[in-house]
Formats: C-alpha cells, structure tokens, sequence
C-alpha cells in the first residue's frame, strides 16, 4: 500500500524544516566515521590505560584488528527493571570473545525510578536526569576506543537519555539491550482500585502496600504501559532493538540469547566489517515519524511528548505539537493495554503484540517502510517472532493474528480512530491531552478553577471537603524553570475519585503527568510556564476556564493582560535531595514543547 498521505506531509514538512540542522550533523557524523576510534592511533601510554582493567582482552585490544564494543550500562538494583542489567556485561564480553572480539564496560549512567520519588523531593531531579545520563553517556564513550556501542537502559528518562548520546556520538552504531518485563502481578484495575480506596479513606495503608507489593514483586520493568514500555516500543519502531526484543522476560533462555544475538549484530555493522550501519543514519526523519506512529497507535505516554523532540534534535531534527497531533490524527488506536486497558504488557505481547501493530501499520501505509534498523533490513524485519533453538535466536515469519480482541485490532477496526493525542491552544498558551483513555463525554470541561502551587495542597483540599462542583485543578509553577517539571502522578487518585463521584474534574497544569496518566482529563506540559510569566501565573480561584479537547482549545474569557503575574516563593524548590546541583539546569531548561532540555 502507497504511503499515507498525512504520514507523507509530516515527514517532508519536518525535513523541510529541519535540512539546515541535520545537513550539518550528517556532516558532523560523517567526518567523525571517517577518521575512526583512535585506539589503533593512541600512544603507547594511553593504550595501557586503556586495557589495563581487561588482562583477557589486552593482546586483542592492543592488535585493534577486530571490534572492540563499548557497553554504557544504567545498571543498579534500585530499578527492577534495570537489576538484570546486572550480569549482561559477563554475556556480551563473552559473545564478543567468542567472535574473536572485545567490549568493555565504558561507563555507567545514573537511572533513577520515578515510582520511588513520585511525590517526594527528588522527583524534582527526574527530568533532568534525562540530560545528565546523556553527558555521562558522552563521557563514558569520550575516550574513542569504540567501534560500535551497546546500550543498557529500559525506563523513563534513560532511554531518551541514551538516545541523545547515541544521536550524538551516531559516527558508530548503536546496538540498544532491553531486560523485559518483570511477569505479571496483582491486575492493574484491582491496583487502581485499592490506591482510590486508599485515597478516599476507606482502607488503611496496611492493604495499600500489600496491594502495590503484589504488583511490584520482582525483577523487571513494570508490566502496565509507562514511559518505560513506551520506551521498548519506541526502540523497536525506530530499528534500534533486535526484532521482538521489548517485551521478553528477564531470566529466559530467550531473553539471554537476544543479549548474546544484539552483541553479535553490533559487531557485523561497526565500520571494521561490510554493513557498516551508523547510529545517526538509523536516527533520521522517517525513524521518528515511525516511533510517533507507534506512540499513537498503541497509546503510549506523554512523556515521549517531551522526550522525543530532545531526542530529535540530537540527530538535527526539529519536531513539534503539531507533529505529533497530525500523526495521532491519522493512526489509529490499536491497543488497549493498562491504563487504557486492563491487560499489561505481557498480556499484549502474548495477545501478539509489536509484531502485530508493525504488520498491520505497514499494511495500511502507516509506517515508512524503508528506514534503516539495526538489522540491515526495512521495518518489515520487525513483523518476524523470535525464536530460541540450542541458544540461539532465528527470526521466523508467522501468520498475522492477533490472539486477543480486547487487547489489540486491526488497523481497520480500531479501538479508536485516532492515537488520542491532542495539541491545544488558546490565550493560555499551547499544552497537550491523552484522550485515548478519557471518555467522549469528559472531552470539553468548562468550570471554576482552583489554584494550587503544589500537588500536596490538592490532596490536602481533597481532604478537606472543599470540591464540591465542577472545578478544572490548575497546578502551576511545576514546569522545567520552577522545579524542574516533576511528575503529578499522585494527583491521578484523588481526581479519578471526584470524577467518580459524578463531578466534571480536568487538570490544567505546566507540569508533566506520568506514563500511567488516565480516565481524569489533564492539559498538560502548558507553555510558557508560569515561571516564566506564562497566562497562567495570572489565573485567579473562581475563574472559569475551557479545556477543550474537541477543538483543541484552552481559553478563558477573563483579561489576563490587566492583571499581574503571581510570583510566588520557590526557593523551597532550590535545595536538599541534591536539587542545589541543578540550579543551572532550571535557569537554562528549555521550553516543554521543545523537550525542556539542557543540552540540545
């Protein structure tokens, strides 16, 4: 099938816009390739030092005729989903040596677990850890001894982290190793449940962490469908995953054989071979209208509304809103995995998950089929099941079915028609709404506002008895400039329990949501912030406000302009939990619709 004309327009308007820039760091790449990791060029001294730590591998290293790999790892037991990342390195050094290659360890990158900090301090570090892991990345792969480099992460900000770094160093290949989900726990509508019966007062905190223990209970990602799993299918759309990696589970013989398979398909496109297939190639336009395409039709997080226009612009390219809206306009929703849905990620792998949507998408012209992955093959190549036989992995071509109604659709008989995401605008500025799991009817809210400049004060309210009508919740002074734009997640319960009691709620916020963002409509990432004089920094308690999903519209009828700013105390934000460390980072951030980022 010919390609879809929308897809078509999106991705000649974003190369139209972005030819300066990424003509520059094709350039940039390019020079960068053709003069090669400098290992076989240092001095004697610094070749030392450089094999010092491997006695195996030094007579390898130091000849330089075959392949040395460089691992960035986001390695701790903090994460569950990154605790298995724990023994690859002993994997990948052995499948290199038995190729008569190398790889080393070239750096660790910090990888925080936003379910740890939600509501607390350091959730105000998250966002920017994202740019943080990026320079480590930069760091750990600035000695240039490396021909290709394999990636180690799996949640919210590292991925998009490790992408930055992959764009910036895209001379060599990237090869990115995910470590699966943990197996299914405690169903994610009984999770939900039991936090709006915690939240409403009507259980202790004795059931509430019996209940969320049960659906956090071991190594692995987390099944329901987060920044951290959008993040799996963001690698496989836009071919930086081996084919059916994302959704595997840690500790199977499949799982260690994908491992193994991704360091030996790094080792056949580093510049040393004949498939030389360079990170910053595989990491162009199409690549990204690909992985927007994913996120709409799977309904991923809006945190990858922040992250991949960072992402982009590390490879020279230039996304926006209007992007991501007229993509999310032309896909359909085709699955329906928690908080869309009931099921969990291992339920839609098992319903036939990636391989499925990449089939279907290509078949109805949704997908550029002609990008270049990891595999030296188009996109097609990721429609294949892998297998495991006697340790290795073959991919096989089976029959498209989907296992699963409830949980995935063909592309001609979606969930929806659209991908649920939309750009909105108004005299309050630009933001955005996931409305693939709002109901129809809660997509135009028109209420009282109410004013709070924390999370907490909301919960406190709630508490309180004080919402008693309709009320859209504007939480402000939560973008990157003010507090380094931390996750409002906690808010989810508490308005879910409103909206359940019959009132109309929405949150308008220049904060971010979680990937678990749900059913209660929140206008989000709202810029300019109100830290930086935004319209709404002059918003008052009482005034009425339209948050629009249909039109694509937040406005309110009241003169802004007359009114000054509030400008309220944040050096509360500015110290302990080693938020002194990020000052420059808030004074600095770029806006929200541009990735908020520090380094790009």
């Amino acid at each position: 099938m010919s390609l879809n004309a929308t897809v078509e327009h999106v991705t000649h308007r974003i190369i139209d816009r972005s030819r300066p820039d990424r003509s520059a760091y094709l350039d940039r790449i390019r020079r960068a390739a053709e003069a090669g990791p400098v290992r076989a060029h240092l001095s004697c001294g610094n070749q030392a030092h450089a094999y010092a730590g491997v006695p195996a591998d030094q007579d390898a290293l130091a000849k330089g005729r075959a392949p040395n790999l460089g691992i960035v790892t986001a390695y701790n037991d903090m994460l569950s989903a990154h605790q298995p990342f724990e023994h690859y390195p002993d994997l990948i050094r052995a499948a290199a040596r038995a190729r008569g290659a190398t790889a080393q360890v070239a750096g660790g990158v910090p990888a925080m677990c936003d379910g740890v900090t939600q509501g607390q301090p350091g959730m105000e570090l998250s966002l920017f850890s994202r740019d943080v892991i990026a320079m480590a990345a930069g760091i750990a792969l600035s000695h240039n001894c490396f021909d290709a480099a394999l990636y180690l992460g799996v949640c919210d900000k590292i991925v998009p982290g490790l992408v930055m770094a992959a764009a910036t160093f895209g001379h060599i290949p990237a090869v990115f190793l995910p470590a699966g989900p943990m197996p299914s726990g405690l169903p994610n509508d009984e999770k939900a449940r039991v936090r709006q019966q915690f939240a409403a007062g009507e259980i202790g905190r004795d059931a509430l962490m019996e209940a969320e223990m049960a659906s956090y209970h071991s190594p692995g990602t987390c099944t329901f469908y987060g920044t951290a799993n959008s993040n799996q299918m963001l690698m496989e759309f836009m071919g930086l995953h081996l084919p059916g990696a994302s959704f595997v589970n840690p500790g199977t013989p499949l799982r260690d054989a994908l491992t193994e398979a991704g360091t030996a398909r790094a080792l056949e496109i580093t510049a040393l071979g004949n498939s030389f297939i360079p990170a910053g190639e595989i990491l162009d336009e199409k690549a990204f209208v690909n992985g927007i395409v994913g996120l709409m039709a799977t309904g991923g997080s809006t945190n990858l509304v922040l992250h991949l226009p960072a992402m982009a612009r590390a490879a020279g390219i230039t996304l926006t809103l209007e992007d991501f809206e007229d993509l999310s306009a032309a896909t359909p929703l085709m699955a329906k995995v928690y908080p869309n849905g009931l099921a969990d990620v291992n339920h839609f792998h098992a319903a036939g998950g990636l391989g499925y949507l990449i089939g279907e998408l290509l078949e109805n012209g949704l997908l550029h089929p002609d990008t270049k992955t990891i595999t030296g093959e188009g996109l097609a190549a990721y429609t294949r099941e892998p297998k495991v036989h006697d340790g290795r992995v073959t991919w096989e071509a089976e029959p498209r079915r989907n296992h699963n109604d409830k949980i995935l659709r063909p592309a001609s008989d979606p969930f929806q028609p659209t991908g649920g995401l939309k750009q909105m605008r108004g005299n309050l500025g630009q933001c955005m709404m996931k409305v693939s799991a709002v109901a129809p009817e809660r997509h135009v809210i028109e209420a009282p506002v109410r004013i709070f400049h924390d999370q907490d004060s909301v919960k406190t309210a709630f508490k309180a008895g004080e919402f008693t009508a309709d009320t859209i919740v504007v939480v402000r002074f939560q973008g990157p400039r003010a507090n380094g734009m931390p996750e409002l997640h906690g808010l989810t319960p508490t308005l879910a329990v409103l909206q359940d009691r019959g009132l109309k709620v929405a949150l308008l916020t220049d904060g971010r949501m979680s990937g678990a963002s749900g059913k209660v409509p929140a206008a989000i990432h709202l810029t300019p912030e109100a830290a930086d004089g935004g319209p709404i920094a002059r918003l008052r308690d009482g005034d009425i406000v339209r948050v629009d999903a249909v039109a694509g519209t937040v406005h309110t009828d009241v003169d802004l302009e007359a009114r000054a700013p509030a400008t309220p105390d944040l050096s509360g934000n500015s110290h302990g939990i080693g938020r002194e460390l990020f000052e420059n980072f808030r004074q600095n951030a770029g806006a929200a619709t541009a990735g908020a980022s520090n380094v790009v």
